[in-house]
């Protein structure tokens, strides 16, 4: 009997640990897709990523990736931008768009019953196909882009952010940022070639979950794509190579140093992403029981916030340190952030750390998937990156497995002291 009730207890443990069920298949348009299948609420979300990030856009052309996708919802052949806004009010849908460094991502949200699914799917393969991108709104939209970006270049924050990636992405597509200078290099005519190359069939991820079934997500997948040219995939970004060690300091009036510390660390797919994210929440990605907050903000208030982050793209993303502090402080706030940083490189997490950082990010994983719109983002990580189908069921076990050994030699292949980039603006 004991033995029969801890079988129970141990599978009834194990079915509520498991991960969404996710399906994968290649659709005829050459689309992948990613399925899972949910019946708890009468909606359907899709989300389809395009290798159509900013790394793409031209040189002299910095923001073309961004005014395409932002763009895509201001016309069709047959529907203007006040339509296709009034079309979503009627269908109560959330159609949505943009794009970060690797992707462009068009996101739909809708009741799955049959005139408001119907209706949202029409009018998401339209947008995805056919965008217009009409001269006034473009005009409009590059207007408007301008002087977002000139009232950023006057913030110590945004000017920080710039520098940072331009620092530490020297001559790469990452390290490209729009400014008004590029947005005004814009014209019609470059977001519909953007559109033509990057948006097609054989470059498109499918993601979809909700209350639909395994044939009709196929069908779904076949008609928001099978309009859009075949195409293929687009050809491979230049490698990422390190910067030398250096400080860049950026004058401004204001009072407080805004500082970002860091270097070109890791891609998604490199089997240290574990080690890092483990050790990254002792170091300074765990709020107030990091080091980094320890040492930094409890023991010696220098900021009221410092933080470190992984953020892993296609190819090696940045790892991070970044704090504001009074300007007058700033090399003191610095050098407690290279002792905690050296000596983390040195020694990793304690055996104590080490088990706070994994009870943490396994305990927590519950949340961050427990609704569909959550789990919709991870099945499109999933899809983008070629991670495994069962990487949410993976997560725990890869978390718990880590060790201090691990953590300290992923650390000391990823975030080496002599390419590290130190920007900061407003400084003595």
């Amino acid at each position: 009997m004991r033995f029969l009730l801890a079988l129970l207890t141990a599978l009834i443990a194990s079915v509520a640990h498991a991960g969404p069920q996710i399906q994968h298949w290649v659709a005829p348009t050459g689309a992948r897709v990613y399925f899972v299948e949910s019946r708890s609420l009468p909606i359907l979300d899709v989300q389809i990523d395009f290798t159509a990030g900013g790394a793409r856009s031209p040189a002299d052309k910095a923001g073309v990736a961004s005014l395409t996708a932002s763009l895509l919802d201001a016309g069709t052949p047959d529907l203007d931008e006040e339509q296709i806004s009034d079309r979503q009010v009627d269908l109560a849908i959330k159609l949505g768009s943009g794009s970060d460094h690797d992707k462009a991502s068009v996101t739909l949200r809708t009741l799955s019953s049959a005139e408001e699914k119907t209706g949202a799917l029409a009018l998401m393969r339209a947008v995805l196909a056919a965008p217009t991108f009409p001269e006034a709104v473009v005009a409009r939209e590059k207007g408007r882009t301008i002087e977002a970006l000139k009232d950023a270049d006057t913030r110590p924050d945004a000017i920080a952010g710039k520098r940072f990636a331009a620092a530490i992405y020297p001559d790469h597509p990452y390290g490209r940022v729009a400014t008004p200078e590029s947005i005004a290099r814009i014209g019609r005519d470059d977001l519909v070639a953007f559109h033509k190359t990057y948006y097609v069939a054989k470059n498109a991820v499918v993601s979809i979950i909700g209350d639909v079934s395994r044939s009709e997500a196929e069908a779904i997948a076949v008609q928001l794509t099978e309009a859009l040219p075949a195409g293929g995939a687009p050809a491979a970004l230049p490698a990422v190579t390190l910067p030398e060690r250096n400080t860049v300091k950026v004058a401004h009036p204001a009072t407080q140093s805004h500082i970002h510390i860091g270097l070109p660390a890791v891609a998604r797919s490199d089997p240290d992403y574990w080690a890092l994210l483990v050790g990254n929440y002792t170091l300074g990605g765990g709020g107030f029981v990091s080091r980094l907050m320890q040492e930094v903000r409890e023991k010696r208030g220098y900021a009221y916030s410092v933080y470190s982050y992984f953020s892993p793209r296609v190819l090696p993303g940045p790892f991070e340190i970044g704090l504001q502090t009074k300007r007058e402080q700033a090399e003191a706030a610095l050098k407690v952030v290279d002792e905690v940083l050296t000596g983390f490189l040195a020694k990793g997490p304690t055996e104590q750390e080490l088990a706070a950082a994994k009870k943490n990010l396994i305990d927590g994983q519950a949340l961050r998937i427990d609704s569909n719109a959550k789990l919709l983002g991870y099945l499109s990580a999933i899809g983008f990156y070629g991670l495994p189908l069962d990487y949410l069921d993976q997560f725990p076990r890869k978390v718990e497995a880590v060790t201090r050994d691990d953590i300290k030699a992923a650390f000391r292949r990823h975030v080496k002291p002599e390419n590290l980039i130190t920007v900061i603006v407003a400084a003595d």
